[in-house]
């Protein structure tokens, strides 16, 4: 009897440090939402950056919930076009994906990216946290010694993501020779590959 109560007494301490010691190793990823013009152009840059494990299309910062591409575009609903992106934080930290935003897209034109305008392509970073809200203020005031004109990105808490229609997501990577993603997306997709800041495919 004694001898059953010490062998269940000592699977039952191995098994709690085995699943202690597995909660300590473990990396588990954090997520970032932010919004810099078309959301087809934000993912087609972050689906490229190591670290990035999945980047999802959507609106975010708005007052209509479940809106669709069409409302968003009429300009009605206050949401902005978004990417939502699962990382690695052991690979690549916040700080570094947001230098990565605030070089692929210009920050300091209000409402408008290019020839896109409205409030849907807004400049906007949704932390998820305190310690990121802390980040992504410090990232927005060093971003700002490389620009003439005051940054006019919006840091504000996510309080919802709503996940874009099924032909929104990937997009670029689906129609690569599509109008927009040749003249628009891929040249700023190579800028960024020659300037050093993402990966050449």
């Amino acid at each position: 009897m004694r001898v059953r109560l010490l062998l269940t007494l000592f699977s039952f301490i191995t098994t709690m440090t085995i699943a202690q010691a597995g909660s300590k190793t473990a990396s588990p990823n954090e997520f970032a939402t932010f919004g810099g013009g078309c959301f087809w152009c934000m993912e087609a840059v972050f689906q490229r950056v190591p670290g990035v494990v999945h980047s999802v299309s959507g609106y975010s910062g708005g007052h209509v919930a479940n809106p669709t591409y069409e409302q968003v575009c009429a300009h009605g609903t206050g949401h902005a076009e978004v990417i939502q992106v699962e990382f690695n934080p052991a690979v690549i930290s916040y700080g570094k994906l947001l230098e990565i935003f605030f070089e692929s897209h210009d920050p300091t034109t209000l409402n408008r990216q290019g020839a896109d305008r409205g409030d849907q392509y807004r400049s906007v970073i949704f932390y998820h946290s305190e310690e990121q809200h802390k980040v992504a203020v410090a990232a927005r005031t060093a971003a700002q010694a490389h620009y003439q004109d005051p940054i006019v990105t919006e840091i504000v808490p996510l309080k919802k993501f709503w996940r874009a229609e099924d032909y929104h997501q990937d997009y670029f990577n689906q129609h690569p020779n599509e109008g927009y993603c040749a003249v628009v997306i891929r040249p700023k997709v190579s800028k960024l590959q020659k300037k050093g800041v993402i990966p050449k495919d």
